[in-house]
């Protein structure tokens, strides 16, 4: 009966061991996966930048566009209007109208201009938020690899615990080599 003993304390120390070691795995593989996963999260601040800049650069080409178009077509159109009428631009009804049209185009660039910030505060509130995602991956990725360690270490505990008390059912080793 002693070499069953001997072989079953054998078999429950090894069986901890073997649980310890597959729980520090899954831990591993658990890391590995919020590490990749945090990666992809961070892939996105860059894209989110990338954006920025073609926001930036389309917004850049739209106001020279516009002023373009404005000093060719409205203000244009006023001066040749009022010039076919035969009034003096110089003064009066014709630079009144000049200056509305500028103004209103002031104001319409102005809010161009803020469109386009809060545009770049919304990108870069979802590239803070896109970081604080990739962080909370990496941060549940330990916590469950923590967790998977720390059942493999009780798994190790467990076998150990029940392999003293299979040696102190037997009277001691000597109960079981004996």
């Amino acid at each position: 009966m002693s070499i069953f003993s001997a072989i079953s304390l054998g078999m429950t120390i090894l069986g901890g061991v073997q649980q310890r070691n597959s729980a520090n795995a899954a831990a591993r593989r658990a890391q590995e996966a919020a590490d990749f996963n945090a990666s992809l999260i961070e892939r996105d601040i860059d894209l989110l930048g990338r954006q920025r800049d073609i926001i930036n650069a389309n917004f850049l080409v739209e106001q020279d566009r516009a002023r373009d178009a404005f000093e060719d077509e409205v203000q244009g159109g006023v001066r040749s209007g009022f010039s076919y009428g035969g009034f003096d631009l110089s003064s009066g009804t014709p630079m009144d109208v000049l200056r509305d049209n500028a103004r209103e185009f002031d104001y319409t660039q102005k809010v161009a201009r803020f469109n386009n910030s809060i545009t770049n505060m919304q990108i870069s509130d979802a590239q803070e938020e896109a970081e604080l995602n990739a962080q909370l991956a990496r941060m549940e990725g330990g916590a469950q690899a923590a967790g998977l360690r720390a059942q493999g270490t009780r798994s190790l505990i467990n076998s150990l615990g029940t392999a003293s008390q299979d040696i102190y059912s037997a009277g001691g080793l000597k109960g079981i080599f004996g």
